[in-house]
């Protein structure tokens, strides 16, 4: 077993995937310190720079000390507190939805949607590009998984049709793609959906604070009221940590009942809640936020193609820079560090193979002179 696992390593290595933990000294801000060299994080989700403002640090040190440092145990035990309901009531009115439940992680609301609300006699319907946490539900529901090609929706319908006579149904998709930047075609998915009497599921992971006036693409198109089962995550834009499920009354009571990644587990500390209030609270005093931070991730995202640079089909505040080959994007991402500049360096299975790519997170505390920078130091790598 140990000379599979040294072959297996070697074999990462060979193949330019092998992952390390970079040696960053704090990683959420505007800027870190990674190995002794200040750096602009642009491979932060902490999109909207807020994890630090006043409204988050006081409502989290105000929970942290009233409850102390831990819930003490699951919520259907006794970790519960009233702060908890107070969030899930704030979060079902932001959305407009009749209920809502908070969980750990984006990961583990996925796993408890899909687990819940999937089995061996559904068919689910995943966008090929969707996160690993739907495709880890799906295979854990033991589902049928059927996956359409990226952004595909005469493929999707083609499948539907194919499944027609398949009584229970799940469309999921990303609503953005976490690291192409593109939007889903939720118009086009909710309208299969009736057509065909699936359930529809979108995760909002990287819309929720940016699209919508901060409530996802679904509410910027006004297909919130038709989509099932919304997901959404405090651990990016709301500059915190946990994430959320949304919905009618009967169904997040479903879940609560039924999903195993929230019942097993113990509850997130009291500081994160208080944060997620504060994060909400900020986000409704500033609901053009999102707006003004597409319009700083379209000016760099025009500069890169006019540059000549592949950025996919990015809509939203996160660009690729498509470079293909897995040692060459180590390389540009070194090089951007050397011009001070952290981007994140995606590399398969995270993305498919011969897509290795820089994922550029622009924030919203970026000024101009920053912008102008990063557009610079990219167009730089042309000549490498």
């Amino acid at each position: 077993m140990r000379e599979k696992l040294k072959h297996e390593l070697e074999k990462i290595k060979a193949e330019g995937l092998y992952r390390s933990l970079p040696d960053i000294d704090e990683g959420a801000g505007k800027y870190i310190i990674s190995g002794g060299k200040c750096l602009l994080n642009l491979a932060s989700n902490n999109y909207l720079g807020i994890s630090k403002k006043k409204e988050l640090v006081d409502e989290s040190a105000a929970a942290l000390k009233a409850f102390g440092c831990s819930s003490g145990a699951s919520r259907v035990v006794t970790g519960n507190f009233s702060l908890y309901n107070s969030l899930e009531k704030e979060m079902a009115d932001f959305k407009e939805t009749e209920s809502c439940l908070v969980l750990n992680t984006g990961f583990m609301a996925n796993l408890a949607v899909i687990t819940s609300l999937a089995g061996r006699h559904t068919a689910v319907f995943s966008d090929k590009l969707n996160h690993a946490s739907i495709i880890d539900g799906i295979k854990l529901s033991g589902a049928r998984h059927i996956r359409y090609r990226h952004n595909d929706m005469a493929h999707l319908a083609e499948l539907l049709e194919q499944y027609k006579d398949t009584e229970e149904k799940i469309i999921v998709t990303d609503s953005v793609f976490s690291m192409d930047g593109d939007r889903a075609d939720l118009a086009e998915i909710v309208r299969l959906a009736e057509k065909y009497g699936a359930l529809t599921v979108a995760d909002e992971a990287h819309a929720t604070g940016i699209l919508g006036g901060g409530r996802g693409l679904a509410r910027e198109l006004g297909l919130e009221k038709r989509i099932d089962v919304h997901m959404g995550t405090f651990s990016k834009a709301l500059g915190s940590f946990g994430a959320y499920i949304a919905g009618d009354a009967e169904i997040i009571d479903y879940i609560r009942n039924k999903g195993r990644a929230f019942i097993f587990t113990t509850s997130l500390p009291p500081a994160v809640i208080g944060a997620n209030l504060g994060a909400l609270k900020w986000l409704r005093d500033n609901p053009s936020c999102g707006h003004r931070l597409l319009e700083k991730a379209k000016t760099v995202r025009i500069a890169l193609n006019e540059a000549g640079f592949d950025t996919a089909d990015s809509s939203t505040q996160i660009i690729p820079v498509i470079i293909g080959d897995n040692f060459k994007v180590q390389q540009a991402g070194t090089l951007l560090e050397e011009a001070g500049i952290k981007a994140g360096v995606i590399r398969p299975p995270t993305v498919p193979d011969g897509t290795a790519r820089l994922r550029l997170s622009v924030r919203l505390d970026l000024n101009d002179e920053e912008v102008q920078h990063v557009i610079s130091s990219v167009r730089r790598l042309k000549n490498a």
